[in-house]
């Protein structure tokens, strides 16, 4: 079964793609044509995930899926949210956790969690996957792996942030790995 993964970003490609194996083939958006920016505009992390999905299947009727990903806070009343990547008015990521750390200053509610959606648009029919990790904003970074805000996000039932973890720990527990998992299982039910 041939899929497009609506996505530009290489290290998310190479990461669905050691995961799908080989009951399935992997383009990318350049290989189906499509030089497009996506739109995310709805507002929301499934409402973006939807919206690219169902563009590359609209417009190129291929068979697809897409992710949007973002960090809620409780006390900050769910942001950075969908706006995590450009929370400064960049795409900085110290930039990005400088904010958050301030808006959090003198917070005692540290809880947040990760979000993930993967939609699916399989022949024209759409599915939604997610995964969650719940977790706390640390007062200061910790570690040097990971992207975005993993310096500052402790999972809960660990004592290492994301940065801490080597890339294949983390991706045991991450929100993305919940999602893709979800999606991976469908469609292997989908094939047999």
């Amino acid at each position: 079964m041939e899929l497009c993964f609506a996505t530009n970003n290489e290290h998310k490609l190479a990461e669905v793609a050691a995961k799908l194996g080989d009951a399935f083939t992997l383009k990318t958006l350049l290989d189906i044509g499509c030089t497009d920016e996506l739109p995310e505009t709805s507002g929301t992390i499934p409402g973006n995930s939807r919206q690219k999905a169902d563009y590359v299947w609209t417009h190129f009727g291929v068979s697809c899926f897409a992710d949007d990903s973002g960090l809620e806070v409780d006390a900050l009343r769910g942001e950075p949210g969908v706006d995590s990547a450009h929370y400064s008015g960049s795409r900085n990521h110290e930039q990005n956790i400088q904010k958050l750390l301030s808006n959090l200053a003198g917070e005692s509610n540290r809880k947040a969690r990760f979000l993930t959606v993967f939609t699916l648009v399989l022949h024209g029919v759409e599915h939604q996957f997610d995964g969650i990790i719940n977790g706390q904003i640390l007062t200061a970074p910790r570690g040097t792996g990971g992207f975005g805000y993993d310096p500052v996000f402790l999972p809960d039932g660990y004592d290492r942030t994301f940065a801490e973890m080597t890339i294949d720990e983390k991706g045991l527990i991450s929100h993305r790995a919940q999602a893709l998992a979800k999606m991976i299982a469908y469609l292997k039910e989908q094939t047999m």
